[in-house]
């Protein structure tokens, strides 16, 4: 029998932020995949058939395709949640919305300025920094978004905050955010970062599984 039916696969892209954080939550649930690293430019057929609109993370089951990288963390934590991630305040959710929403779409404007002619990026970087403040504010006195444990809310956010910190980060360690900056140092210190961030390969069909964790 074929690895393909024994474990799901995980169409994967080692920077994107999106895909990071499905690699999180699937390693925190100990859940094994077979570990496919796309490359944006050139992707590979098998990973289009799968997912015509041609985004990562995709998570090919037996059973469904999950096409959104939170789904696929909510569903690897749904079946082995052993750090407890799932058990946040419901506000937790709200700060995932913003930070996929309003945030990620300012982060997009300033990254991707290029694109956006008609959108100031200075403007822009003032709508993501009310977003930093607020989540500065929440962390205070806590290691975490809601005190001491880690939760979803984190990972789910993490990612996206090391993307926009990575924009200028001149500018961004000058900010005083001193808790955010401490949380996303903290994070991308961690054993759990380095291990989502081991280079993969470019998958070809054909190639031997790459097991994820590894």
């Amino acid at each position: 029998m074929s690895n393909d039916l024994l474990l799901p696969i995980l169409y994967s892209f080692r920077r994107c932020p999106y895909a990071m954080r499905a690699r999180l939550a699937l390693m925190s649930s100990g859940i094994q995949v077979e570990l496919r690293e796309i490359l944006l430019r050139d992707k590979a057929p098998e990973f289009l058939a799968s997912s015509p609109k041609g985004t990562v993370p995709i998570l090919v089951t037996q059973f469904e395709v999950i096409e959104e990288s939170f789904d696929v963390m909510q569903w690897a934590l749904r079946q082995s949640d052993p750090e407890r991630w799932l058990l946040m305040p419901a506000a937790g959710y709200d700060w995932i919305k913003r930070c996929d929403g309003p945030f990620k779409q300012a982060l997009d404007h300033i990254k991707y300025s290029v694109r956006f002619p008609d959108l100031d990026p200075m403007q822009e970087r003032i709508h993501a920094s009310n977003f930093l403040k607020d989540l500065d504010n929440q962390i205070s006195g806590s290691t975490w978004i809601f005190g001491t444990e880690c939760t979803l809310a984190d990972m789910a956010l993490l990612p996206f905050i090391r993307q926009f910190a990575n924009i200028d980060r001149v500018w961004f360690d000058q900010q005083t955010w001193p808790n955010l900056q401490c949380w996303l140092a903290q994070f991308m210190a961690s054993d759990r970062f380095t291990n989502i961030m081991v280079k993969p390969n470019k998958w070809a069909a054909g190639d031997a599984a790459v097991l994820f964790p590894h």
